[in-house]
């Protein structure tokens, strides 16, 4: 039967860090929704429209290369992380461990510390005990759905979603949402990273002898005991045997037998322990991050691909062409002879202008004699805003049957280098 924990409130260093990621992870998290940039939403995925909007750039579904380059980038910065010092993202800033900070603040406020909320859950059904508790659970409630809330504000634009009345699929994705945040902060907390999360099972394959990680120095330490000596002749260490790191572990492991795949490296055991040393006179670092060698050859491995990663796909961002194009044969008339014997062909072009502008493209041909666009060889295309083209290429008489190589260039009228090349076949029967 699982035993419930009690983590208790702790201040330090780590602490101090551990809240500033917190408040740095959700301002950007609650922020970024209501963020506008062109009279539209800043940050918008809008998988109904097939567009997604971050900032001045808009994303098609043909940019998904650049959705898996993220992802590679993000692998590769969690493997340099725990390479270096152990898991920094599951201590500081995973949404496990934020929202279960939150979750804590708010049941210290309502219930009190660890020992008054242990006191609490012991005694019967009080009008004090209902009172807190229904308090605590609605803040929590609520908290969790204005958290689903957001989280689906960032693929349905947030203020028509505070504005009207929900669709089944938000509303749905909203309760969705709303209950894992409750369920997984609120409830079961450690469990999550104990037993969902596979990271705690594969993190020792990133250690090395020289990953900084949480540790106790039993040397200094042991034996422990609330004394002077242990004996006449054997001395007792500095660990008092308080369990103030035992008491403050979310996870509720005991860092003084060893690194175990439960501890999150939150380094809440070390604020607790230096605590305790300065209130008896001992030095700090009984319990503290080992000493390593940060510049390794795995780390630099590590370094040098997440760096040339990451300028590649900025600099890939940076000269990105403001214009896709798609050709799609039109298979109802693949070739046929038309006025004055030229051969035509009709294809579509589904050109994408991915700018926040309405701009006019320029269609033109080449790869065969004489090859032309017959009719009209502009399109205008609003912004942000793909548009269907049907083209008509005609050939001069006289080439040999076959299928020919040819080559469209669209180009956009009065901006200098924002031109697109796509290849396509040209059949003569």
């Amino acid at each position: 039967m699982r035993q419930k924990i009690y983590p208790r409130a702790v201040r330090g260093w780590f602490a101090a860090w551990r809240w500033a990621l917190v408040w740095a992870t959700q301002l950007v998290f609650y922020g970024g929704a209501w963020l506008t940039w062109n009279g539209r939403q800043a940050l918008l995925f809008d998988i109904a429209h097939r567009k997604f909007y971050l900032f001045g750039l808009v994303f098609w579904p043909q940019d998904i290369i650049y959705l898996a380059v993220l992802l590679i980038v993000c692998a590769l910065s969690l493997f340099l992380f725990t390479a270096v010092a152990g898991r920094l993202w599951c201590g500081y800033a995973c949404p496990q461990t934020v929202y279960t900070e939150i979750f804590l603040w708010i049941e210290r406020k309502v219930e009190g510390d660890r020992n008054a909320r242990m006191r609490l859950d012991q005694q019967g059904f009080t009008r004090e005990k209902v009172l807190r508790k229904g308090t605590k659970h609605g803040l929590w409630i609520a908290l969790s759905l204005w958290t689903g809330l957001t989280f689906v504000g960032y693929f349905t634009p947030i203020r028509e979603l505070l504005s009207s009345t929900p669709g089944p699929w938000e509303a749905f994705w909203v309760l969705f949402y709303g209950f894992a945040t409750y369920g997984n902060a609120g409830w079961m907390r450690e469990q999550v990273c104990k037993y969902m999360c596979p990271y705690a099972r594969f993190q020792s394959a990133m250690f090395d002898n020289d990953t900084l990680v949480i540790t106790y120095d039993s040397h200094r330490g042991e034996p422990r005991g609330a004394g002077k000596k242990a004996s006449s002749t054997t001395p007792l260490g500095d660990c008092v045997d308080c369990g103030i790191c035992v008491q403050v572990c979310p996870t509720g492991i005991d860092i003084r037998n060893g690194l175990q795949n439960e501890c999150i490296g939150c380094a809440a055991c070390i604020d607790g322990c230096d605590q305790v040393m300065d209130k008896v006179g001992k030095p700090r670092g009984l319990i503290r991050y080992s000493k390593g060698r940060v510049l390794r050859p795995r780390v630099l491995v590590y370094a040098v691909i997440l760096a040339a990663i990451a300028i590649a796909f900025g600099a890939s961002l940076w000269l990105r062409t403001p214009l896709k194009v798609d050709v799609i044969r039109d298979r109802a008339a693949i070739a046929r002879e038309v006025e004055g014997g030229l051969i035509e062909n009709v294809y579509r072009l589904q050109i994408m202008n991915t700018t926040e502008q309405a701009r006019a493209f320029e269609i033109g041909i080449k790869g065969l004699p004489g090859i032309h666009v017959w009719g009209s060889n502009t399109a205008g295309v609003p912004a942000a805003t793909s548009r269907l083209v049907p083209v008509r290429v005609r050939v001069d008489p006289g080439q040999a049957p076959g299928s020919y190589l040819v080559e469209f260039t669209i180009t956009a009228l009065g901006v200098d280098g924002v031109a697109v090349t796509e290849r396509a076949t040209f059949v003569v029967r």
